[in-house]
């Protein structure tokens, strides 16, 4: 690994091993060989130009953010504000608006976090509202009791109109108004588009602190913009250490030749694995708990930016890459019964860890079935477990690649998520479609807004009316 020095701190940074993806290891049908990487490194390098020129042009926004000070002291300025006056820090918000925060928190603080008293916590609890289920909301509401008056919501939605994030925030904006007062908008800090919006007019309305959405960064590429970066560093995480990870992978994809280039290598090997070897299905597997929010984060990023129906030709795009999480060694229980012997249909992209947060060893055991755990290190025992796993998977000629963190650091975190940014621009590229829109999201939001009245299309309520009532025809 590859040692990097940011903020006068020494570390480590991640390492793509795709060995066991190669022909050597599994043979030339399902696995790579040299020669088709050195030729997909070429077409790689085409798509790389193209994004660097976008980039150049300004029409790249989630890759200048490691590198945007001014959002950062706008976040440190609120975090100031609030982090020694609040107990709870709760998240109104729905997908880019969620799961990066989400895969922050985890990543980086303890997995017991919440559950850890005010005094030895680093910051707030957290909560994360991502979902309109009644209970997931009452259930938080109730939890936080008389707490609410020490507790700040924070509201993330760029345009406000996102039907989810709107109902829960007016469920709570009417609760704080009614507990609190005149007082209740020094408990909300919106993010939201910085000049235009719903959101943005509540907010000068009711007199709430925000932070701004960067209008040329999409959701699911917004974790280190303010989206990400305020609830990371009320709970105490060092944020600009994650930023210097992610400047750090940045000028490396920038600078680098196309075959020493991590996003290239990648985006070579996951392209070549779909177009040539079949493996439409490419799951993500962290041996590690603190990585699992990543591959939540991985599964919108990959979806929404790679799922299109058409390229930017308009003609039709047949393929799309689908992404899986599952968590090592859970999901060897539950996974890799299908992932050896069903369909070869899948690359595995695994998250192995050198050095865990805590470690824990056996103990001298007595008993001789058990006698080869003795001593054995927790990690040791994982780390063990990913090793075997991905011979198993060997031995079917299912391909796997190992993208290894020295350490679960800020910086590393920092890094492997503008690695995996810039590898999904890549791929658009090389897929030749828009891989930053997403339209087939927008027709559910704007279906939504149609059945409950709030949309002038009449016609696409009515359109729409036939799914709301049941058929006795198709009843069982």
């Amino acid at each position: 690994m590859d040692v990097c020095i940011a903020e006068g701190k020494e570390w480590k940074m991640i390492q793509i091993d795709w060995k066991n993806a190669s022909a050597e290891v599994i043979g030339r049908e399902h696995g790579i060989t040299l020669e088709e990487m050195a030729t997909t490194l070429s077409k790689v390098d085409k798509a790389h130009r193209a994004v660097l020129l976008q980039w150049q042009a300004g029409q790249l926004g989630y890759a200048n953010l490691p590198f945007r000070t001014d959002y950062r002291d706008m976040v440190m300025n609120l975090v100031q504000k609030y982090r020694g006056s609040i107990t709870d820090l709760v998240i109104l918000g729905i997908g880019g608006s969620a799961l990066g925060n989400i895969a922050l928190q985890v990543a980086l603080n303890p997995l017991n976090y919440n559950m850890m008293s005010d005094r030895r916590r680093s910051g707030p609890r957290l909560f994360v509202i991502d979902n309109i289920d009644p209970c997931l909301l009452g259930e938080v509401l109730l939890l936080l009791g008389r707490r609410i008056s020490k507790t700040l919501f924070n509201v993330i939605s760029k345009s406000g109109r996102t039907a989810e994030t709107a109902a829960l925030f007016m469920i709570v904006r009417s609760i704080l108004h009614k507990r609190l007062g005149e007082k209740f908008a020094e408990h909300i800090v919106a993010i939201t588009d910085p000049e235009k919006g719903v959101l943005r007019e509540m907010a000068a309305a009711d007199g709430y602190d925000t932070l701004p959405i960067p209008p040329d960064v999409g959701g699911r590429f917004s974790v280190l913009s303010p989206v990400g970066l305020f609830s990371a560093a009320m709970c105490g995480i060092d944020i600009d250490a994650l930023l210097a990870g992610a400047a750090e992978m940045a000028n490396r994809i920038k600078t680098s030749p196309v075959e020493k280039n991590p996003a290239c290598t990648l985006a070579a090997i996951k392209y070549l694995m779909l177009i040539e070897k079949g493996k439409d299905i490419q799951v993500m597997m962290p041996y590690s708990n603190h990585l699992l929010g990543l591959a939540d984060w991985y599964r919108q990023l990959w979806a929404e930016s790679l799922g299109k129906s058409t390229k930017r030709d308009g003609n039709a795009n047949r393929i799309a890459p689908t992404p899986i999480k599952a968590l090592g060694a859970t999901d060897q229980h539950s996974q890799i019964q299908l992932y050896r012997e069903g369909p070869n249909d899948k690359l595995i992209v695994f998250l192995q860890v050198n050095k865990h947060p805590q470690d824990e060893r056996l103990p001298d055991i007595d008993i001789p079935a058990l006698d080869y755990l003795k001593h054995v290190r927790l990690s040791k025992l994982l780390e063990v477990e990913k090793v075997a796993t991905a011979y198993a998977l060997a031995q079917s000629s299912r391909p796997s690649i190992t993208i290894h963190f020295d350490a679960i650091t800020p910086e590393n975190v920092g890094a492997f998520i503008f690695l995996y940014e810039y590898t999904t621009s890549l791929m658009g590229e090389l897929l030749d479609i828009d891989a930053y829109n997403q339209p087939a999201v927008e027709l559910a939001k704007h279906a939504t807004i149609a059945v409950l009245g709030g949309s002038a299309d009449k016609q696409l309520a009515g359109r729409i009316k036939q799914f709301t009532s049941s058929d006795k025809r198709y009843l069982i």
